[in-house]
């Protein structure tokens, strides 16, 4: 497949993905809670995604729940072969939308056979252990016993590579001593710069690091500085943060995501944006800030 985004590739275990990839929590209803309010908009954002040249998408059953997994199956399967679906575990939905902890062992492995049923696969291809901590930061903890569970999922081949999600680099560490570590999802954007330390400790090991709410999340980026620089270079002020991101470091995978074929493109656009030096200078006083 030929790609028109042109935001360079890096690793994510054994396959090799484009750098800006696509995040599926949209695709749910409101409050990442029931289905779509427009399932046929859905699926044809999902098909424009692979079809500008994404191999890259992350994803939870927990969304929904199994609402995004399905309409992935519903959208792109058969997959590609150079399709790299990510998914999370070590949630579960409550009737009331709410987020309940699930990371003994049964729970675990109950929900890797619900990714695979839902997303019509053998083998996933990574996932992602997500510790639940505070929502938007990581709490030190043990993760040894839920991250073993998974491990002995791998090597029974129902996954192929495992990741972390909300960790801190402690927890990384304990993790990399169990099995190997091929990718970290943590909350990074241009306003919330706390892991740069990890990221450059992960790149160091050609290991993937993937920001999430890399726009902001449910909280958009508002910056006069970003404002300014996006209208000085006509690009939109999302477009310009998601550039700092892909230009911050080779080993960022980007996932932003979107329910609208309009917001997609525009997404997908950033990667063309090279950022000068000045700019990405007056952008980092942004994340210092």
């Amino acid at each position: 497949m030929s790609s028109r985004i042109n935001a360079g590739t890096f690793s994510l275990g054994d396959r090799v993905v484009n750098r800006m990839g696509y995040g599926a929590m949209q695709l749910a209803g409101p409050g990442v809670f029931g289905p779509p309010r427009d399932h046929d908009a859905a699926v044809a954002v999902l098909r424009a995604a692979i079809e500008a040249g994404v191999n890259h998408i992350d994803t939870s059953d927990f969304y929904g729940p199994h609402v995004t997994n399905q309409i992935i199956r519903e959208a792109l399967h058969p997959y590609d072969d150079d399709l790299v679906i990510v998914t999370k575990v070590g949630a579960v939905r409550g009737e009331d939308a709410s987020w309940l902890p699930a990371q003994s062992r049964e729970d675990l492995t109950r929900t890797v056979h619900d990714n695979l049923r839902n997303l019509g696969l053998e083998r996933l291809d990574v996932v992602n252990l997500r510790l639940m901590g505070d929502v938007l930061a990581p709490k030190e903890g043990s993760l040894a016993e839920p991250f073993s569970a998974l491990a002995a999922l791998r090597e029974q081949g129902l996954i192929r590579h495992l990741g972390l999600s909300n960790a801190t680099a402690t927890q990384v560490a304990e993790a990399q001593a169990i099995a190997p570590v091929v990718c970290v999802q943590n909350h990074y954007n241009l306003v919330h710069g706390k892991d740069d330390a990890l990221i450059d400790a992960l790149a160091a090991q050609g290991i993937a690091y993937v920001p999430f709410f890399p726009l902001g999340g449910f909280s958009p980026i508002q910056s006069n500085v970003l404002s300014e620089i996006a209208a000085d270079i006509g690009k939109s002020p999302l477009q310009v943060a998601l550039a700092w991101l892909l230009a911050r470091s080779p080993n960022l995978l980007l996932i932003p995501g979107t329910s609208n074929p309009l917001h997609l493109s525009e997404n997908l656009a950033a990667a063309t944006l090279e950022l000068s030096v000045d700019v990405r200078a007056r952008l980092d006083t942004i994340a210092l800030s």
